[in-house]
């Protein structure tokens, strides 16, 4: 056969080679995002200590070695739970909130999803709460990974209230450091008293909590 035949029949099957290999990427992407899916449901309920390759593979109906490829090791697994747990955080509280003007309606739209999501969480539990708990005391890439995302929130609700006092309806001398913890406690709190205490009315007591903050940090025209 002429040389110049078999370069040509050779660059007639890299397309297709080239398609299969994307195929082959794309559903390992697919299986890799469905692990992650199964494996944030179950740390929502047992925690991210509970999750074990094993059980993901039972649950997925994979083997242990399946599983293990898509990740290698649980450590990793575990961040990228963290990760993904991050991405609906900011998609059900943070950005739906960009859509409201700056100041006051942009922060009352971030706790009110904030509270949103976490009376979902009340009987599944919240991830970085749990979280908290399991690695407040073991540094590691888990601990640095679930640190980093809360720190991330906590940054964007500063910037918030920075943006209510530029506007005007809080006032200049406010700490927003000072008000965001606050603003954190209510949370805490609720869930601790919701899902622990199982008392009654505990969401209005939150949600009054944070109109006595406003009340305290907010300018008489504002509120």
């Amino acid at each position: 056969m002429p040389a110049n035949t078999s370069v040509a029949k050779a660059d007639s099957t890299r397309p297709a080679a080239r398609k299969t290999a994307g195929r082959a990427l794309q559903k390992g992407q697919q299986t890799k995002q469905a692990i992650i899916d199964a494996a944030l449901g179950l740390a929502t309920q047992i925690g991210l200590e509970g999750l074990s390759i094993g059980a993901l593979a039972e649950v997925m109906g994979m083997s242990k070695s399946g599983v293990f490829a898509h990740f290698g090791s649980r450590e990793e697994l575990q961040i990228s739970v963290v990760r993904e747990y991050h991405v609906h955080f900011e998609q059900e509280v943070f950005y739906p909130a960009l859509q409201q003007p700056r100041g006051l309606p942009r922060l009352r739209t971030l706790f009110a999803n904030w509270m949103k999501r976490t009376s979902a969480e009340i009987d599944s539990g919240c991830l970085y709460i749990s979280g908290a708990v399991e690695f407040d005391d073991r540094p590691g890439p888990v601990r640095d990974a679930l640190a980093e995302s809360v720190l991330t929130w906590h940054a964007a609700l500063q910037r918030a209230l920075v943006m209510s006092k530029e506007c005007g309806q809080l006032r200049a001398d406010a700490d927003e450091k000072q008000v965001a913890f606050e603003i954190h406690g209510l949370i805490l709190a609720w869930h601790y008293e919701a899902r622990f205490l199982k008392t009654p009315g505990s969401i209005d007591r939150a949600n009054r909590g944070f109109e006595n903050i406003l009340a305290r940090y907010g300018v008489p025209s504002s509120r």
